[in-house]
């Protein structure tokens, strides 16, 4: 997380939001014996942002390296984009990244075994309901043999939630103007992932510190 202030300010309640609205983020944890372990998962944050649920492959070395209850960081990225120095309309800038990032830092420990459908059905049907108007998909559309075997490939996890941390670099340390003038030649020309969105985040009032 960026160490800046200005970046960090966001309320809890609207990190939270924006990480169940991704849904899909990179979860990592030490490992004594090497570098430490990450797996790319989605997941489940519950009502009241205290635990999140996901499953991993079984012959995932996360899967098996988390026994009992283990510190784990899931970060949960935006919309990112390079700023050319030339796109803030002054002199003496230097070039930077703008992005958007939400950690959420706590214990991983695995669920029971029986837990696994109920996981699964709930993650599918929080990605589903994205899709209206199709019907949504479920697992009665799968024969009863498939889902079986499925299931002997994955193991279900839940993070109870300690921390939440944000940072949302949208230029909130420069003037508005000069803000506004980067935020136009992102959206025209930005390198990076959602560019015109992490533009748009930094035209709106979000971004004005004296608005939050």
């Amino acid at each position: 997380m960026h160490p800046n202030p200005a970046f960090r300010g966001t309320e809890i309640e609207h990190n939270l939001e924006f990480a169940k609205e991704r849904g899909f983020g990179s979860l990592s944890i030490s490992d004594p014996d090497g570098p430490p372990l990450m797996s790319h998962v989605p997941f489940l944050i519950a009502d009241d942002g205290k635990t999140v649920d996901l499953h991993l492959v079984r012959s995932n070395p996360m899967a098996r390296a988390v026994r009992g209850a283990t510190p784990a960081r899931l970060a949960v990225t935006g919309p990112d984009s390079y700023v050319s120095p030339d796109w803030y309309g002054v002199q003496d800038q230097v070039p930077t990244w703008n992005y958007v990032a939400v950690h959420l830092v706590g214990d991983l420990h695995p669920l029971p075994t029986e837990d696994l459908p109920n996981v699964l059905d709930r993650l599918s049907a929080h990605f589903e309901t994205h899709l209206e108007p199709k019907k949504p998909w479920t697992r009665d559309k799968m024969s009863g043999d498939s889902f079986e075997r499925m299931l002997r490939m994955i193991v279900p996890f839940r993070m109870t939630v300690q921390d939440v941390q944000g940072t949302w670099k949208l230029g909130q340390n420069k003037p508005a103007a000069v803000r506004q003038s980067a935020a136009a030649q992102m959206a025209a020309y930005g390198i990076g992932s959602e560019s015109r969105e992490l533009a748009a985040l930094m035209q709106s009032p979000f971004a004005d510190p004296e608005t939050e």
